[in-house]
């Protein structure tokens, strides 16, 4: 049974830093293409980073976070990462880590439960 649970989640004020984690079990953590997404109550879900875990590595940020969020992957840990700098209110959101399969996984997809972030004052 495949699980992703993300954590790290909680109120910040504006400014401020917090570190999301997502680990994942019940996969081949390099054949996926990790990635974090954000929805905002009666939005529509955004990706805002994501990383190759296998031996290329690259990553790619939506313009609302580029310079203040970094992905990472252990993937001894099979966990994925998101540090979050230079928070702002408007990254007031659920936090929702993705795993979709490529190569031989291809179609393969599955969402952990979401964590939330609230950055206020």
């Amino acid at each position: 049974q495949v699980q992703l649970v993300e954590s790290g989640g909680g109120l910040v004020q504006p400014g401020g830093s917090l570190r999301l984690s997502c680990v994942a079990s019940g996969l081949a953590f390099s054949g996926y293409f990790m990635s974090w997404y954000r929805q905002v109550s009666g939005n529509k879900r955004e990706m805002i980073a994501h990383i190759y875990t296998n031996t290329d590595g690259t990553t790619g940020y939506a313009d609302s976070v580029k310079g203040r969020f970094t992905i990472s992957a252990d993937n001894a840990k099979d966990t994925v990462s998101l540090q979050m700098n230079r928070l702002k209110p408007e990254d007031t959101a659920v936090y929702y880590c993705k795993a979709e399969g490529i190569g031989s996984f291809y179609g393969r997809n599955y969402w952990g439960k979401g964590t939330l972030v609230t950055v206020s004052s």
